[in-house]
């Protein structure tokens, strides 16, 4: 379960990595260990853990071994569903697994929120045939158990906080704008769910503004072309959105 000295050094890496993408790895693993609202540290490097077996149980793998402490039966559930039934997650299901004893809408929320984490990095690793960074030591402490402010239902199955609505602990989750999509909103029942989004966002996605040729060379595809590639990669994984 410990870390390398160096993480995400990626010594097996045959491209260049920008720095601020392999900070952002860093930055995700500093967020996983720590605890959360819902989950102690321990708890969601074991979410981290359980992701990783529900994928290599996807793709035909030996499974990794367990996370550092027992998961409720139904947040073991809840990640193998995420990773391997998604296209068949109903409302239904959604309501009874946030009933369930040791879960919630917010546990599930945060739950939702590493696993979304965890496996993009992993799947940045797979692609470019590197091996899978070893998950953090937890830290100690307990989770705070705070709902978020203004709470309300805006169509989504868990409550959301719109822009408008944000108290001021959180009123930098959506970067100061007035209006934000759902795919942003969605996870906003745990605000550092979206700041972690966020932070990922910028790091592979949008990198600041965009580059010019002597500021990144490998990258050749256009802001219009990765919204391309993003739509069919979506449209692929049958996503919501």
């Amino acid at each position: 379960m410990t870390t390398t000295a160096a993480p995400f050094a990626n010594p097996d890496a045959t491209w260049n990595i920008p720095d601020r993408i392999r900070d952002a790895h860093v930055r995700s693993w500093e967020r996983l260990a720590a605890p959360g609202e819902w989950w102690t540290g321990a708890e969601r490097v074991s979410i981290a853990a359980e992701g990783r077996r529900a994928s290599a149980l996807l793709d035909g793998l030996p499974a990794p071994g367990p996370g550092p402490v027992e998961l409720p039966e139904a947040a073991v559930f809840t990640i193998h569903k995420l990773i391997g039934d998604l296209p068949n997650v109903s409302r239904e299901w959604y309501d009874e697994t946030t009933q369930a004893e040791g879960m919630s809408d917010a546990h599930y929320i945060e739950l939702m929120g590493v696993l979304t984490h965890i496996w993009s990095i992993d799947e940045f690793h797979r692609a470019l045939a590197i091996k899978l960074e070893p998950l953090p030591d937890p830290l100690p402490g307990e989770p705070m158990r705070r709902r978020p402010e203004g709470l309300a239902d805006h169509g989504s199955w868990p409550p959301t906080v719109l822009p408008r609505d944000l108290a001021e602990s959180e009123a930098d989750i959506y970067g100061g704008a007035k209006n934000t999509p759902n795919v942003r909103a969605a996870m906003s029942l745990h605000p550092d769910s979206v700041r972690w989004l966020n932070d990922m966002l910028d790091a592979y996605y949008r990198g600041g503004a965009e580059p010019g040729p002597d500021h990144e060379p490998f990258r050749v595809l256009s802001t219009a072309q990765r919204e391309l590639v993003a739509a069919r990669v979506s449209a692929l994984n049958e996503c919501f959105y």
